[in-house]
């Protein structure tokens, strides 16, 4: 993960290498090397997943300084990022506050045995009524026709039920560690608050679409709130697609690992333009 931007940009190895400072030489090797499954604990993949998209922000500007972005916005951790590019608060700020949101959600994992669905095909109003009847809750609207919940791991198995006998074209369990984006995080949205409390922050300099509100956020102190917020609440990607096309926005870049939320984006509208900014053979523009 980020090795090709490590080898072929500077300007994205200066980025590694900061984070190196911050996090001990034994993150890089992790970074590029793994193994995997250790790599995807929730407390590593977290702070990786931030350097990798911010080194792939400064290729791009070393590479293209006349191209500058005029909307930011991720999923979930990704929104970190949005808000670091956007000056809210400096790389080893974001970094720091990246690792400490990893570790007390892999906490939080550990104390509750949650879990993620992915529910493909379907009618919202079905996800409505199983969350309701079962207690689950929505987690992600990514795109039409996507939708996760996520819940303790029993009333998830009764939510799988239900949903067999509903709409749904596909319905498939997500690997993941616990329930992102429940009541099962609410220990630690509870840290976190406490953590970013000492913690100074900027009002964006750059447009940055909240996953919470699906709306720009006009001071770093609502930008703050929302990162707090957005740990017990659904991630509202597509909406903040949406948002940012009402804004006139018309080419995404997609900085960081993988094609996922390319994808995502061409389901909301198959005229965006998406360009995927991983390795470093994507940036021949």
């Amino acid at each position: 993960m980020g090795k090709s931007l490590y080898d072929g940009n500077h300007a994205a190895s200066l980025v590694f290498e900061r984070a190196s400072k911050v996090l001990g030489d034994s993150f890089l090797n992790t970074l590029f090397c793994g193994p995997e499954e250790v790599l995807m604990a929730t407390d590593r993949c977290q702070p990786a997943l931030f350097v990798h998209s911010c080194a792939a922000v400064e290729a791009m500007r070393s590479l293209y300084p006349e191209k500058r972005a005029e909307v930011l916005f991720g999923l979930s951790l990704g929104e970190l990022s949005a808000l670091c590019i956007a000056e809210v608060f400096d790389f080893e700020t974001g970094l720091r506050v990246a690792q400490m949101r990893g570790n007390l959600m892999q906490k939080a994992c550990e104390d509750t045995r949650g879990t993620m669905v992915s529910l493909v095909g379907g009618i919202f109003d079905d996800a409505l009524e199983i969350c309701d009847k079962t207690g689950v809750e929505v987690a992600n609207l990514n795109c039409p026709g996507q939708v996760v919940i996520s819940g303790e791991c029993g009333a998830m198995q009764s939510a799988i039920e239900m949903a067999e006998k509903m709409s749904f074209k596909r319905i498939f369990p997500l690997k993941v560690a616990g329930a992102y984006h429940s009541k099962l995080m609410g220990g630690a949205a509870a840290d976190f608050e406490k953590f970013l409390g000492g913690i100074g922050f900027r009002d964006p300099k750059i447009g940055v679409i909240s996953n919470v509100s699906a709306d720009f956020v006009k001071t770093g102190e609502e930008a703050k709130r929302l990162l707090i917020k957005q740990i017990t609440s659904p991630v509202l990607f597509q909406k903040c697609c949406e948002r940012a096309m009402r804004s006139g926005v018309k080419n995404f870049f997609e900085c960081g690992t993988g094609k996922v939320l390319a994808g995502l984006v061409k389901r909301i509208n198959a005229d965006a333009k998406v360009v995927t900014l991983d390795k470093i053979e994507d940036f021949n523009l």
